[in-house]
């Protein structure tokens, strides 16, 4: 059995956040259609300037409410939130390149609503999955690197039982718990720290089940967290 928990570390930072899972089982993340992938994230690309309206890129609102969130706890120098940088890529006039079903779902996902979205692949998880606050000495070795970069302490991460599994919040995930075309059964959320965007936030959330369920087959279950409701069960 392993569960995910929101702890009173996070909350006291952010009371008012709402963290949405969808828990994915029995799905078939192999690596087929590009094409269809590739344009579902052509499509969310185009839907982008909703957020991106603003001549300066700073100025736009989910680039500023993010911003102003990562102030809010101890970081690594230049992080950035997930979104940004998603949003930062189409700004620049860059495509987002396709990794596997997944990973190009939440990525659409995350610029058709401008919510930062992630994934990990539950069965690399050891033990229970917390989102607080790290101590500092946590095993994180980043994608893309082999050298341990623990977060520092006070950072809101994503760990469990063997280390951080996303620092910063939502910006660098670790390879450990990577979702691959080998995922079978996978952890995937939206963040919100807006109260004012709740209704799109819901819409992101059955949205991305859809996708999942029409793609990839399987089942997948959402569950909401917020102050009250600050664990679920991941997995019997």
């Amino acid at each position: 059995m392993k569960k995910f928990i929101v702890e009173d570390e996070f909350w006291d930072v952010f009371p008012e956040a709402k963290i949405g899972v969808v828990i994915c089982e029995n799905i078939d993340n192999s690596i087929g259609d590009v094409e269809k992938f590739k344009e579902l994230l052509l499509q969310a690309e185009n839907k982008t300037q909703t957020y991106l309206n603003k001549e300066e890129f700073s100025s736009n609102y989910v680039i500023q409410i993010w911003r102003d969130a990562y102030k809010k706890f101890k970081t690594k120098k230049g992080a950035r939130s997930s979104i940004e940088s998603l949003l930062k890529r189409v700004h620049n006039g860059n495509h987002i390149g396709n990794i596997n079903p997944l990973v190009d779902i939440y990525n659409s996902i995350s610029l058709s609503y401008g919510f930062p979205c992630g994934g990990e692949d539950i069965d690399k998880f050891t033990g229970d999955v917390r989102l607080t606050k790290a101590k500092g000495n946590e095993e994180f070795i980043a994608l893309g690197s082999d050298e341990n970069n623990p977060p520092y302490e006070g950072e809101i991460v994503y760990k469990d039982d063997d280390g951080a599994i996303c620092r910063c919040f939502n910006w660098r995930e670790s390879v450990r718990t990577m979702l691959t075309e080998n995922t079978k059964n996978a952890f995937l959320c939206i963040e919100l720290i807006d109260e004012s965007r709740n209704e799109e936030f819901e819409k992101a959330l059955n949205e991305l089940s859809d996708l999942v369920n029409n793609n990839l087959g399987g089942k997948s279950k959402i569950q909401i967290l917020n102050k009250i409701h600050k664990e679920i069960l991941i997995t019997e």
